[in-house]
């Protein structure tokens, strides 16, 4: 169950990337995601996380504004800000997985599509928040 979901994550992050590019259909989308996964990824679970994060977006971009001091949301590479929108979610709203998990999912997400310094980033970030969050 642990690839599945991690793979759905990474649906997840590719579909909000997409769609910050263009507008895009987001369930054709996540759906075309999850299938480019070899068909492990949990398709419900990625409709769900992706549903969270769109209906908490502007409190999720508010609370990663805050905790990335010197950096907008602009300015961030694109997977990282689609990964740290994911996993503030997660944190915040989600209460299937415990903070350890997500962010440790966040950051080997971040990792491996985005830039040499998004991992790190991306830990400070969720970290901050899961720090406050307490």
């Amino acid at each position: 169950m642990a690839r599945r979901r991690h793979l759905s994550r990474i649906a997840v992050m590719q579909t909000l990337f997409e769609g910050g590019a263009r507008l895009v259909d987001r369930e054709a989308s996540l759906e075309r995601n999850c299938a480019g996964q070899d068909g492990e990824a949990d398709l419900d679970f990625a409709r769900a996380l992706l549903k969270g994060v769109v209906e908490h977006e502007d409190a999720i971009r508010d609370i990663v504004q805050k905790h990335a001091p010197g950096w907008t949301l602009e300015r961030m590479d694109p997977v990282s800000r689609c990964t740290l929108l994911i996993g503030c979610f997660e944190l915040l709203f989600a209460k299937d997985a415990p903070p350890a998990v997500v962010m440790n999912e966040s950051i080997e997400i971040a990792k491996e599509f985005g830039t040499s310094e998004s991992g790190k980033f991306v830990n400070g970030v969720l970290n901050a928040i899961a720090q406050e969050k307490k």
